[in-house]
C-alpha cells in the first residue's frame, strides 16, 4: 500500500511517498481502508523532532485522525467489513490503510472530510469546556475562536447559553457572528476591546492558539481560577492549567458526533490535499494560518 513515511526527524522534505505492506489487525482492531485523514500541528512537531516525549520508531507513518471504510476485523472487535467509522488511528492515517481500536460509526450525514476534522477538537474542546465549567448565562471568551477547536468549542458554549467572546483577525468575523460568537480583533488593545464586548464580567477563558495572552487574561478574571490553555507553555510559570492528552473513547467520538448531527456544530474545512502531498499539507499547518482544517483525501 502507499503511505507517507519518514525514517529521520527534520522538514517537510523527509516526508516520503512508500509502498509498505498493508498492516494486519490484532485483538480489538479494525484495519480501515481510509478515505481521509486529519492533519494536526502535533505531526509535524513529531516529525521536527520538537516532541521528546512521542519518540517514534522508523519509517514512521504520521496522521492520528482517521475516516474510512471497515476493511478487515481483529478478534473481539465488535464492527463488521463495510462499516464507516472515524476515530484515532494506531498505526498512521496517512495511508491507504490504517488499523484502529478506538473508533465510532461516521453518520451518513457528515462527509469524510468532516468525520476526519472531529477526533482530536472535538475530544479538545469538550475537555476545556469541562475543566471550565461553562455553565447556561456565563461570558466565556476563547483566544483564537477561528481555530479548528475554538470553534468547535465556542459553538458548544453558544448551544449551552453561554455568551462567547471570540478573539479572531478581522477575515473570520462573518463566520464567528454567524455561529452566535461575539467576534473581536486580536493584536493591541484586545483586553479593552474585550471588556467593551462583554455584557459584564468574563467568567471563563479558553486560550485555543496562545501567543502569550494568559497574563491579559488573568487581568481580566481578576485571578487565575477558570482559566484554560491548550497551546502556552507560559501556563506551568503562572499556574494556569495547561490541558493535553485528553480520553480517546468510542463514547466521546458518539458525543462529538452528535453536536454535528444534532446540534448543528459545523466544520470549517480548509485546503485538502491528495495524499501524495502530505508535506504540502504540513508546510501550511506549520505556517499556523490554514484558514480552515487541513485534510488529506484518500482513496
Amino acid at each position: 500500500m502507499r503511505a507517507i513515511t519518514f525514517s529521520t526527524y527534520g522538514g517537510p522534505e523527509v516526508l516520503q511517498l512508500s509502498e509498505v505492506p498493508v498492516p494486519e489487525p490484532g485483538p480489538g482492531q479494525v484495519r480501515l481502508a481510509v478515505r481521509a485523514a486529519g492533519i494536526n500541528p502535533i505531526d509535524w512537531k513529531i516529525r521536527s523532532g520538537a516532541m521528546p516525549n512521542f519518540q517514534v520508531s522508523f519509517p514512521h507513518v504520521p496522521g492520528l485522525e482517521v475516516a474510512g471504510v471497515v476493511d478487515a476485523v481483529g478478534e473481539g472487535a465488535d464492527f463488521a467489513v463495510g462499516d464507516e467509522v472515524f476515530g484515532w488511528s494506531e498505526t498512521g492515517a496517512y495511508a491507504e490503510y490504517a488499523l484502529a481500536k478506538t473508533v465510532a460509526p461516521k453518520p451518513a450525514s457528515i462527509s469524510w472530510a468532516d468525520a476526519a476534522a472531529l477526533p482530536v477538537a472535538g475530544e479538545t474542546a469538550l475537555r476545556v469546556l469541562g475543566l471550565l465549567d461553562v455553565r447556561e448565562g456565563e461570558t466565556l471568551l476563547v483566544n483564537g475562536a477561528s481555530s479548528t477547536v475554538g470553534r468547535f468549542g465556542a459553538q458548544v458554549a453558544v448551544a449551552r447559553g453561554a455568551t462567547v467572546i471570540g478573539t479572531a483577525g478581522s477575515r473570520n468575523f462573518n463566520d464567528l457572528k454567524s455561529l452566535g460568537v461575539v467576534p473581536v480583533p486580536y493584536g493591541d488593545g484586545w483586553v479593552e476591546r474585550v471588556r467593551e464586548a462583554a455584557p459584564g464580567p468574563v467568567d471563563a477563558v479558553f486560550d485555543a492558539v496562545g501567543h502569550g495572552v494568559l497574563p491579559a487574561a488573568i487581568e481580566l478574571r481578576g485571578t487565575k481560577d477558570r482559566i484554560v490553555t491548550i497551546a502556552d507553555g507560559a501556563a506551568f510559570e503562572l499556574g494556569i492549567p495547561f490541558s493535553s492528552g485528553g480520553t480517546q473513547s468510542r463514547e466521546v467520538l458518539t458525543e462529538i458526533a452528535g453536536w454535528v448531527t444534532d446540534r448543528g456544530v459545523r466544520i470549517a474545512q480548509g485546503n485538502s490535499y491528495p495524499l501524495d502531498k502530505a508535506a504540502d499539507a504540513q508546510i501550511e499547518s506549520e505556517g499556523g494560518h490554514p484558514g480552515g482544517k487541513l485534510t488529506l483525501t484518500i482513496g
